[in-house]
Order: C-alpha cells, then structure tokens, then sequence
C-alpha cells in the first residue's frame, strides 16, 4: 500500500508534518522515515505561478503525480483564521484543475493541528467538504491534535482509529479494483444483493449535487 502525506505546514520542525507521518507509520506500518512526505512550503512558489501560467513547475508536477499516483492519501493542514491554511487549499485547487478526477475514488485521511481545541471542527465543516466536492473518499474519523494533545493517550487512540480505517478502505478499495470485472477500474466497490454481487458503484461516476440540480432547473 503506497500512502502519500501532503502536509502545509510551514515551521521546521513542524507539527503538521509530524502528525501526518505519524499516521502513515500507523496506516502502513513504515518508519516515518520511508514515508513519502509532500511538504507543500517547498512548492508554494510553483503553485502560484501554476495559477498565473496554467502549468505546473517539474517539481509541482512531480509532487502531483504522486498524489494521484498513491493508493492512499493523508492531508494535514494547520488551522488558519478557523479553516485550513490558503497554500493547502491553492494545491488542491491546481490539482483539480490539471485533473478533475485526480482524486475521484481514492480514499483519504483528514488530520489537522492547531493551537486550541476549539477548532476542531474544522474536519467536518471544512475539509470533510472539500475532498467530498473531489470525490474522494474520506475515512470516518478525523485527527486533529491541539498543542496540548502531544502527548495525550487520547490523540494515540485516534492515530491508530483513523489509520486502522484508511488501511482498510484501501485495500478493500485495492480488492475490489483488482476483481474479475476489469471494467470497474480503480476506485470500484462491489455491492452484493441476495448473496450476488449483481451491482458495481464506482466513486468515480458520482456526479455532484449542484450538477443534478442543475439539470433539474434546465429540464423544467
């Protein structure tokens, strides 16, 4: 199971990254220090000139490929003016430009840090959201670690949780994909009725809300 970490953090050492390769080792296994490390402070100046130009630097470009490359994905971001940090957002932004489905199907773990405990909620009103908009698939639990949890027995239970979850839904992900029906692709969950698996759902062809409603509005 290949597992990409895209951290925004931006002090060195930072608790950001730490965070996301601590849930990497729990999801795969590895050492930190095998773990593929995305750190997006590197490529801010090649996102911002991806949005000028429309095309991304070798580094962005690599750094993306890796992303929609990885069977699974972990996303840590700080929290800034109570939702996720403006250089988090602009990769994910480029991405989804160059790739529309660059992330359609593939399971993804949201982790945040943040100073206090009461911007937790940033998981669920802010990236849960985001990465549904691109279709991925997002692992129940969350992990946000205030500066107080380092530390804390509590902020271990949700590391090994969500990595638990994230290894599972990738290799379910992983099984499914790699059936006898090689038309489903990748990112294809078998769903069985009577004992039969007569249905394929692929997160892939999920078409958006505002894209249904759309439709309904210029069919009446």
């Amino acid at each position: 199971m290949s597992v990409v970490v895209v951290s925004a953090g931006l002090s060195v050492p930072s608790s950001t990254r730490l965070l996301g390769e601590r849930l990497a080792a729990a999801a795969t296994g590895q050492a930190p220090s095998d773990v593929r490390v995305i750190e997006l402070r590197d490529l801010a100046v090649d996102i911002a000139h991806n949005f000028t130009s429309g095309f991304p630097a070798p580094a962005l470009a690599e750094a993306m490929d890796a992303v929609t490359g990885a069977d699974g994905l972990i996303v840590v971001t700080p929290v800034f003016s109570a939702s996720y940090s403006g250089l988090f957002k602009s990769f994910f932004d480029v991405l989804g430009v160059r790739d529309r489905e660059a992330l359609a199907g593939k399971p993804v773990l949201i982790a945040a840090t943040g100073g206090t405990p009461r911007h937790s909620l940033v998981l669920e009103h802010a990236l849960r959201p985001l990465f549904a908009h691109l279709r991925a698939v997002v692992v129940p639990t969350g992990v946000y670690a205030a500066s107080q949890d380092w530390g804390d027995k509590g902020l271990d239970a949700r590391i090994e949780r969500a990595a638990g979850e994230l290894a599972a839904l990738t290799g379910a992900l992983s099984a499914a994909s790699g059936g006898t029906d090689s038309g489903t692709g990748g990112g294809a969950i078998s769903v069985t009725r009577g004992g039969a698996a007569d249905d394929k759902f692929d997160a892939r062809n999920v078409v958006p809300f505002e894209e249904q409603l759309a439709a309904l509005r210029s069919a009446g």
